[in-house]
């Protein structure tokens, strides 16, 4: 048991200060005045740092030099929690883009195992294509875009949330029992890599699309005479967006924007790719080269593959544009736990939930991480090298 004071609680509620968060294992047990601690419990004292819930990211590429693509190995999702914690994300969907059936099935079995022993690390998978649309393929490879096959669909379904928690695709190409099957088995379906008009995109969310991926890119924009799938997605309150908040993906005020129209539904994703947490330059996605230059990842004909985001970037760059920083981290927190419906142990500080957690400066910089019960002093491992 142990108690982190002087801080300021982001609970996902409220903020509160004067306030102790005790952890007993790998759980919050409490939030409770300082003298109201038990006498025997250790504290740490934050010196007034900010301590909101860890960070979830439902789009991650890779990170730490590795990519789930290239490697979909144990190893490889260690390394992505590794390098994830240095930037306050504690939780995370490995996400497999468009590649062949038997690359997938091999990422949902090993998700599946590893989950076992580590089920708020890795959530699930993140299943970004095969089923899109060529016309919006941006970086993926136009050689394993396909249309579905029933056999796969029912596998992937069978699978369900006990691996898969979250699958890209482009409901214009997808029969909606399909997408209809896909949802009964608790997987939350998002519209990406799209083309669909107003009314197709409109259709995908009635049969059961619930999030669409990576808002405003690679997908049909919201114009005057059309409204795309953009103009559905700001149309319809019950369906969730993810945005990379890079100022790359999108301009910094269409986060503003977009927060206006879609609120809570709106989260904060990365896309992340090898290069964060290192010195890389260079690497390979959707069987292109792409270079790290200037904050951005870009093919040789400019294409952006990806992102070099980390979750705690996103949140600064959302309060740089007056969104308000509790607000900020409940796009990092809250609404992504709720997404997935795993709000009722995740993206919240209350009694019972994993004790996850982010602890940043007044300047949105990690000092710490608390990993399922377990703290890291963030600060300390930087001064040490």
């Amino acid at each position: 048991m142990h108690a982190f004071t002087h801080c300021t609680l982001h609970t996902g509620w409220q903020d509160l200060t004067d306030q102790a968060l005790l952890i007993e294992g790998d759980r919050i047990l409490d939030i409770l005045p300082v003298h109201q601690l038990p006498a025997s419990c250790a504290t740490i004292d934050l010196g007034g740092c900010h301590v909101s819930p860890g960070f979830i990211d439902l789009q991650l590429n890779g990170c730490g030099g590795v990519m789930f693509n290239d490697e979909i190995t144990a190893r490889t999702l260690v390394s992505l929690h590794e390098t994830n914690l240095k930037s306050g994300t504690t939780s995370y969907l490995p996400t497999l883009i468009t590649t062949s059936d038997a690359d997938m099935l091999q990422a949902i079995e090993l998700v599946m195992h590893y989950r076992k022993s580590n089920s708020y690390t890795a959530l699930g998978l993140h299943l970004e294509g095969p089923y899109l649309n060529p016309k919006r393929k941006g970086i993926h490879n136009s050689r394993y875009i396909r249309q579905p096959e029933p056999a796969m669909i029912k596998r992937i379904a069978a699978a369900g949330r006990s691996a898969v928690l979250l699958m890209t695709l482009a409901p214009e190409r997808v029969d909606p029992d399909d997408i209809l099957t896909l949802a009964d088995a608790g997987i939350l379906v998002s519209a990406g890599h799209s083309d669909a008009t107003y009314e197709e995109a409109i259709a995908g969310f009635d049969a059961g699309v619930g999030m669409v991926t990576h808002l405003f890119n690679a997908m049909s924009p919201w114009l005057g005479r059309s409204p795309g799938l953009v103009g559905a997605a700001f149309d319809r309150d019950d369906v969730y967006a993810g945005m990379i908040t890079d100022g790359h993906h999108t301009h910094l005020r269409s986060i503003a924007l977009a927060h206006r129209l879609k609120g809570e539904k709106l989260v904060i994703v990365t896309d992340a790719t090898p290069p964060v947490g290192t010195q890389m330059d260079s690497f390979v996605i959707g069987g292109q080269d792409v270079f790290y230059r200037e904050g951005k990842c870009v093919s040789a004909d400019g294409t952006l593959g990806g992102s070099a985001l980390t979750m705690i970037e996103g949140i600064r760059n959302c309060a740089s544009v007056g969104l308000p920083l509790d607000e900020a981290l409940r796009m990092a927190t809250a609404y992504p736990a709720t997404a997935i419906a795993m709000n009722d142990h995740l993206g919240y500080l209350a009694p019972g939930y994993v004790a996850n957690l982010a602890i940043f400066n007044d300047a949105l910089e990690m000092i710490g991480v608390c990993d399922r019960g377990q703290y890291r002093d963030l600060s300390l491992e930087k001064a040490l090298g």
